[in-house]
């Protein structure tokens, strides 16, 4: 009971809080900005919008997390850190040049995209890794909520639910987010406890300490892209087939289930890693039906 209530002590609400917020941002961005743009462009460009079935996404995905473990495994880190480090760089160059270049001319958006990269390059500092990272997720939601439709991404939701339960549960998700940390590189955004913590810089030693402490005394919470990354999508794909008002709803019970999340992992699992896909995914669904049974 006495090691329980310090671990509680320890766990306080700032990351809960960071998470949301960094969740909200996203949700405003494609509310208010992204979505509308991309609408729009795809309407007066007259750009068919092929739909995608959900076998072949699913197929990619864990093709790519198979495949990245493979490489991580035979391939020491250090052989290939530059290479990831430049490929996460063309990923966060990517996602805001799709955000400026819907509203200022195509070289500028291409020239702030890959000044920003190179700046995330050679200093990565906590706050710019995780708007990078937020303004990606969102770049992939705005432009595959166009592709899927709600009912696809539902069963994608429930596959990549089980995946991660496997995952963390195998050990496999935090053994791969050690490895990438040794490239001073991770697709997790990174909610510190203390706020002079933002502005760390991520290169050498300071990536790895959120691997070396005890669960219970981290200085840090770590947030895996996909558990923002998905619902980003499938609010996207539910405003795009569905209107406003019902992603509105959806994008509700995300945030509650990534609230709920934390909640679990802070009381159930006292601090040790969860998988944080399953609750968010469960609650988000759950909001998308009662959408589709009120419609």
């Amino acid at each position: 009971m006495g090691n329980d209530t310090a671990v509680l002590k320890k766990i306080n609400s700032k990351p809960i809080v960071w998470s949301c917020l960094l969740y909200l941002l996203g949700l405003v961005f494609l509310f208010f900005y992204l979505h509308p743009k991309v609408a729009a462009y795809i309407e007066s460009n007259q750009i068919p919008v092929p739909q995608v079935s959900l076998l072949p996404i699913l197929g990619y995905f864990l093709g790519v997390v198979i495949l990245l473990g493979i490489i991580l495994f035979f391939i020491p880190v250090s052989k290939i850190k530059f290479l990831l480090r430049i490929l996460f760089g063309v990923l966060y160059a990517w996602g805001l040049v799709v955000i400026l270049g819907l509203a200022l001319p195509g070289a500028v958006a291409i020239a702030i995209g890959v000044a920003i990269a190179l700046l995330w390059l050679f200093l990565p500092l906590v706050w710019l890794q995780n708007l990078l990272l937020l303004f990606t997720l969102v770049s992939v939601g705005a432009i595959f909520g166009t592709l899927l439709p709600p009912w696809t991404l539902v069963w994608l939701l429930l596959a990549i639910s089980v995946y991660d339960i496997v995952a963390v549960s195998l050990g496999y998700m935090m053994w791969l987010a050690k490895k990438l940390s040794e490239s001073d590189t991770l697709p997790a955004f990174i909610l510190p406890q203390n706020f002079r913590d933002w502005n760390l810089n991520l290169k050498g030693d300071s990536i790895r300490r959120l691997f070396e402490s005890e669960n219970a005394e981290r200085d840090f919470s770590l947030l895996g892209g996909g558990d923002i990354g998905f619902p980003l999508i499938f609010v996207a794909s539910v405003i795009s087939f569905w209107g406003l008002s019902a992603a509105l709803v959806v994008a509700g019970a995300s945030l509650i289930g990534l609230i709920f999340a934390f909640l679990l992992q802070i009381f159930l699992m006292k601090g040790k890693p969860l998988p944080a896909l399953p609750p968010i995914c469960f609650i988000t669904i759950l909001g998308f039906l009662l959408v589709y049974f009120t419609r």
